[in-house]
């Protein structure tokens, strides 16, 4: 018996990397899930069979590109299609298009918070409106330390992160009677695809800077994400947990 034994969570960006590990875990834990993705096919469908295989949950693959309002609305509908009901919701489709201000053009900033901040305001929109109906549900979206404390050459990204802070917990008090939770997790650095391709001196130097004296793993965050998923996580609402090794103190 899981934490999450019958619900239904569905994940963005759920095919690698961080996306992947929160699916697995909240598989784990026994609830069934859609794997959303934007061109990742066989990396979601992978994943998918990898949790119906080794946890018995139900799985979906479903393709959507977060950043338009219809795709998400059609990701819903197909995720309520698998079992009637979402009652997880966790925002984690995110790119970056980093640059220095002076040479980022409109085109990439708004790229950034079309994914991160616009996919996540579709996607907690239609959380809301179908938890709010059943009484109960978790909204938990991916932020980052650079939302909470700044990056240089991240302005675009930053401001999308820390915008997804802000919705978390406006959303929260709006929901916070009717049996829903807002939460956010914001990673620090993580080893993923993207800080694989950094050269070893610039990963040193970055561990220098983390107090704990590694780099973060996808199941950290996933931890975090099952953390705030939990029903006995019900009178936990508004917050904006960071996991970096203590990289922000």
């Amino acid at each position: 018996m899981g934490r999450l034994d019958g619900q239904t969570a569905l994940v963005t960006g759920g095919g690698r990397g961080i996306g992947r590990a929160i699916v697995k875990k909240l598989a784990s834990e026994g609830a069934n899930v859609v794997i959303n993705y934007g061109t990742s096919d066989r990396a979601a469908k992978e994943t998918a069979d990898l949790c119906r295989k080794e946890y018995g949950v139900k799985t979906l693959a479903v393709q959507a590109d977060v950043s338009r309002a219809e795709d998400v609305q059609r990701l819903f509908e197909e995720a309520k299609a698998l079992t009637g009901k979402v009652e997880i919701l966790v925002n984690n489709a995110g790119i970056t298009a980093d640059n220095l201000i002076l040479r980022m053009t409109d085109e990439d900033f708004d790229r950034v918070q079309k994914i991160n901040l616009y996919g996540t305001f579709y996607g907690m929109k239609l959380a809301a409106k179908t938890m709010l109906r059943q009484r109960y549900g978790r909204i938990i979206s991916l932020s980052s330390v650079v939302g909470l404390h700044g990056n240089a050459g991240q302005v675009n990204y930053a401001a999308s992160k820390a915008g997804i802070v802000g919705m978390t917990k406006s959303l929260a008090k709006e929901m916070a009677s009717r049996g829903v939770t807002v939460n956010a997790v914001a990673p620090g650095m993580i080893e993923t695809d993207m800080t694989a391709a950094m050269t070893e001196t610039a990963h040193k130097a970055m561990e220098g800077q983390i107090p704990a004296g590694r780099m973060g793993s996808p199941e950290d965050i996933a931890e975090a994400v099952a953390f705030f998923a939990d029903p006995a996580s019900g009178y936990v609402t508004g917050q904006v947990l960071a996991v970096d090794g203590g990289m922000a103190l």
